[in-house]
């Protein structure tokens, strides 16, 4: 019975590079890659010469059953374009099939943006939660938003640069005093740390902003988890009615991420329709 290794390469330098990551990607038979044509020049790099096949969001179900084939006989690695695979990139249901078949997952561990970014940001102090990509259309970001920051906790997300700036104009809209930091390039040439509140980091930023690969990490809305003021929930709210939703979604939203009676959210909704121009 083989053993399926995740292996993390790296997010930018090719010195962050692990001896542990070379030697298992030169051992095994058979590594499953994100993009051969991105991973061949990783493995050219560090003349490792295994056959690879490609494995992402969109193979086909039976390249699963390939890869639990060769499973059977011997020894495969997994890799993303950079970074641990399974995080935000391909792998969860290989790494499931693989564990229910019977074969055992190990993990070779490796950078990763998300942590990266956690520690260089300075906002965060214990937990966190990475919530990915935030959703493409800008209806759909603020109520996001609301969600993720209503946890409490300080929030690491990735995003896109041609939606980068749509998507901090969204998350000002509902918290503009918010503490951020937007990463760019992480550990590349051009690795640059943004800083400040969510307002003054889009004006820094310019639109459009840099090219490059960005992570986001957002300070925790309201210091303990749970507590928030009116200023808030007037705030979101008013964010939420802008976007179009309905009265009773807005109030849902004000409620679960303020914490607050829901009764108490409805009422703020109408008071604000009411002497609001978006009444109508």
């Amino acid at each position: 019975m083989g053993t399926l290794f995740l292996v993390g390469t790296p997010i930018g330098n090719l010195e962050d590079m692990s001896f542990r990551a070379v030697r298992t990607l030169k051992e095994v038979d058979l590594i499953a890659a994100e993009d051969t044509r991105h991973s061949g020049r990783l493995l050219q790099h560090f003349n490792i010469e295994t056959r690879m096949v490609s494995y992402h969001g969109d193979s086909p179900e039976s390249r699963i059953d390939d890869i639990l084939d060769t499973l059977g006989k011997g020894n495969v690695a997994l890799i993303s374009d950079a970074g641990m695979p399974g995080i935000s990139d391909p792998g969860a249901e290989l790494v499931r099939a693989a564990a229910e078949a019977g074969f055992e997952v190990q993990s070779v561990p490796g950078p990763s943006a998300v942590t990266t970014a956690v520690a260089v940001s300075g906002l965060v102090n214990a937990g966190f939660l990475f919530a990915g990509y935030p959703p493409r259309k800008s209806k759909d970001r603020v109520p996001f938003f609301t969600r993720v920051l209503g946890s409490g906790y300080p929030v690491v997300l990735y995003e896109s640069p041609h939606r980068l700036v749509d998507s901090l104009k969204d998350l000002a809209g509902a918290y503009p005093d918010l503490e951020i930091a937007v990463c760019r390039e992480l550990t590349k040439l051009h690795d640059s740390v943004v800083r400040g509140t969510v307002q003054e980091v889009v004006g820094e930023l310019g639109d459009p902003p840099p090219p490059g690969e960005y992570v986001l990490v957002l300070s925790a809305s309201t210091g303990e988890a749970g507590e928030s003021t009116a200023e808030d929930a007037e705030s979101i709210a008013r964010t939420l009615l802008s976007q179009g939703l309905s009265t009773s979604k807005v109030a849902r939203e004000v409620a679960r991420t303020c914490r607050i009676n829901k009764s108490a959210a409805y009422e703020l909704v109408l008071n604000l329709k009411s002497d609001s121009p978006l009444e109508s």
